[in-house]
């Protein structure tokens, strides 16, 4: 039984109380996956992240779903932050956990590959230039079809 915790909203990630409601005497390895909001640019003042609530956790619950349906997993936990984002500041959290490394690094690197593929999240970029939104990245599609394979 692979148990999956969705949680969605403004509020910061403590990695300390991600990670320990994940360990369990079955656990031998928890992997991790955090994504940083980055001004690659020196540009950015903030990121604005919006979803659809209900339809975005139902979207990332069906790719947890997925990862616990590939690989033996104890357990899978996604918090995305929404709302304005700082440069720097914590925007996800992906981690799994099983019984060996090896799948939940696998599974770690599916959810993300799905997540900025498939969950239904908008970004507006504010820069000093103006607000934009984000459009998807070719590269974010082509990431995702290796476990199409």
């Amino acid at each position: 039984m692979c148990d999956i915790s969705i949680t969605v909203g403004p509020d910061d990630v403590s990695l300390d109380a991600e990670i320990k409601q994940m360990s369990e005497a079955e656990t031998g390895a928890i992997a991790t996956f955090t994504g940083i909001v980055r001004d690659s640019g020196g540009e950015l003042i903030s990121l604005t992240l919006e979803h659809y609530p209900g339809m975005t956790e139902k979207k990332l619950h069906q790719i947890a779903d997925q990862a616990c349906q590939y690989w033996p997993l104890n357990a899978i936990r996604i918090t995305h932050r929404v709302g304005r984002l700082l440069p720097s500041d914590m925007i996800v959290f992906v981690a799994a956990s099983s019984a060996h490394r090896e799948a939940a690094l696998k599974a770690v690197h599916f959810i993300m590959d799905y997540l900025k593929t498939e969950a239904p999240f908008w970004k507006a970029e504010e820069t000093s230039a103006g607000t934009h939104w984000v459009d998807a990245r070719e590269s974010d599609d082509k990431a995702k079809e290796k476990w199409q394979a």
